[in-house]
Formats: structure tokens, sequence, C-alpha cells
């Protein structure tokens, strides 16, 4: 894997831009919800083969409602699925730039904590009587490891 790497900056007048169409985006949705992890997990999902099957209900339904009981809420069947279907292209649109801002976001950091380091490497060689000391031990602590508790023995009967 090479990855180009990554020279850029975000001024806060962008960022404040970004996170304001954001706001902008969340605001025009005014419906979104959020379900907990049970609730996810209790729906039924609609994919790529499902839509299919959707449409295809949708229009036997339309076509032939006399056979679907007086609950049966046609119309809001038809808003569900035309939600969805405006919805996609804006799904495919927001996951496309998540995974690049997760791309992005890992390349720089791994960028920045190799650069980090080679500083730390660099200070522990030559950084000694420089007054680094310190500071070099205060960012060692980020590699020191967890001793272990021995577990207490049982006792001999």
């Amino acid at each position: 894997m090479s990855t180009a790497p990554i020279s850029a900056t975000l001024v806060q007048s962008e960022r404040d831009a970004v996170l304001q169409a954001i706001a902008t985006i969340k605001e025009k949705l005014p419906f979104l919800i959020d379900l907990s992890n049970e609730e996810r997990k209790a729906l039924p999902k609609m994919g790529d083969k499902s839509r299919a099957f959707v449409s295809k209900a949708l229009e036997v339904a339309t076509q032939n409602p006399e056979f679907l009981p007086r609950s049966f809420d046609l119309n809001e069947m038809r808003k569900d699925v035309q939600l969805f279907e405006a919805l996609y292209p804006v799904l495919l649109s927001l996951s496309q730039l998540q995974e690049l801002l997760d791309d992005t976001s890992l390349a720089v950091g791994s960028e920045a904590y190799a650069a980090a380091l080679q500083v730390y490497n660099y200070a522990k060689a030559s950084g000694q009587g420089a007054g680094l000391d310190g500071v070099v031990e205060e960012m060692g602590q980020r590699f020191a490891r967890k001793s272990r508790k021995s577990k207490p023995q049982a006792a001999a009967l």
C-alpha cells in the first residue's frame, strides 16, 4: 500500500462552512430518526434485492387495491417507497464522503504519529543533557506496559 503523503490544512472558516453545510443537511431532513441497536436489529432490511420486491409489491397493490384490507394504507406505502428512493442517492453520496473522511483521517493521523515517533526517538538519542529528560520520560509513558498482577496462589492444604 503506497499513499501519497497528505499535505493540507483546513482553516477555521472552511471547517465552519463544512459544519454549517452538515447542519443544513440535518435541517433539510427533519424526519431523520435515531434507532437503538436493538431496534435496528429487529427491523427487516431493504437491500438491492428487496428494492425490486418492494417496487413490484407497490405496483401490484396500486393496480389491485381491492384485495387489500381497508386498514392497509397504500398512500403511506407509496410515500415510504418514494422517500426511500429519494434518500438512497443521498445515502450513497454521504457514505462515499464518510469513507473518504475516514481514509484521510487515518492516513494523516498515521503520518502525524510516525513523525511523533521520530521526534521521540531523536529526543531519546540526542536529548540527554539538553533539558529534555523530563519530556522524553513523559512521552515514554505512551509505551509503558501495565504490570500484570500475579494471580493469588491457592493455599496448599
